[in-house]
């Protein structure tokens, strides 16, 4: 893994990953972020990577939707390795706007598959980072594990299933390298404020209401972006070219018991000036469609 492409690297996770990857885990080689930087890339967020080990960094504003400038990146850049990062991931943004979700997830994956193919020789892997939304959803019991049917219940979800999918296929078809990640709930640094957790923890602290779906019961579990990251690079390291493996937190909370608990935390650490407990914020709002009551994650095969 001399010259590792990281697509969406100025995004969230993204971001955790170059940073971790260069601070944390030695790597040695040649890092290439493309990002197009969307409303949740930011650039800053690598400011001080791009300081101190500007000789192994490259930033390139770019479209992974644009196969002409793809072509050029592998090309240029002699790319071997590729963590793809790169989505749109906000289901409520795909309710209102499919149609970029198409575009980025599914598109945006293709070519870059296709750029994979044409540089078969030279390539070490293709890691594509999922999500645990193309599964579907849970009942109050069980766990997903690898093995479980797809059953995505938004357009993003169903986007990253296709994007899977293609994966997949070009590792049967023509023989690439790759493995596949499906992670559960990130949070954690530099996430952009749509998320649950920074979304309620600024509106607690600008006195704002705090908006819960539906009963706020449905349940996710929690991963800290950086485990996530590590277990990325394991991976791609350690894993078995073909293999799809879970990435969890074992961490599962209802969403409700998530913001009382920030609530709480910040009430005791940053005291309204009202003297109320920040849970009189909470409203709860009209439930969206196709909301997933459960996610939780079997990831022995990791562990193992």
């Amino acid at each position: 893994m001399k010259n590792l492409l990281v697509t969406g690297g100025c995004g969230f996770i993204g971001t955790n990953f170059i940073r971790y990857l260069f601070l944390d885990a030695n790597f040695s080689g040649r890092i290439v972020n493309v990002d197009k930087l969307t409303y949740a890339g930011n650039l800053e967020n690598l400011r001080g990577i791009e300081k101190k080990i500007s000789e192994r960094y490259i930033f390139i504003k770019d479209d992974i939707c644009d196969s002409n400038a793809m072509t050029d990146v592998f090309k240029k850049y002699e790319i071997d390795t590729i963590c793809h990062f790169a989505a749109e991931s906000h289901v409520d943004r795909s309710i209102v706007k499919p149609d970029t979700f198409i575009e980025t997830n599914i598109k945006g994956t293709f070519n870059l598959l296709e750029q994979a193919r044409l540089c078969k020789d030279r390539l070490v892997l293709f890691h594509h980072v999922s999500t645990d939304e193309v599964f579907g959803s849970l009942g109050k019991d069980g766990y997903f594990t690898e093995e479980t049917p797809y059953d995505p219940s938004s357009p993003y979800s169903a986007s990253k299933a296709a994007s899977d999918h293609l994966v997949r296929a070009y590792s049967r078809t023509y023989g690439l390298p790759v493995t596949i990640s499906n992670c559960s709930n990130n949070y954690g640094p530099y996430q952009f404020p749509e998320k649950l957790i920074p979304l309620m923890l600024l509106n607690a602290l600008d006195g704002k209401s705090l908006p819960v779906y539906g009963d706020g019961k449905n349940v996710r579990d929690w991963l800290y972006v950086k485990d996530h990251c590590k277990a990325v690079w394991t991976i791609m390291n350690k894993g078995k070219r073909g293999l799809t493996y879970n990435i969890g937190g074992n961490c599962e909370m209802a969403n409700i018991d998530v913001v009382n608990q920030l609530c709480d935390m910040l009430d005791g650490m940053i005291p309204d000036g009202t003297g109320k407990p920040r849970r009189d914020l909470i409203r709860f709002v009209k439930d969206r469609p196709g909301h997933d009551l459960r996610y939780a994650m079997n990831f022995s095969r990791l562990n193992n």
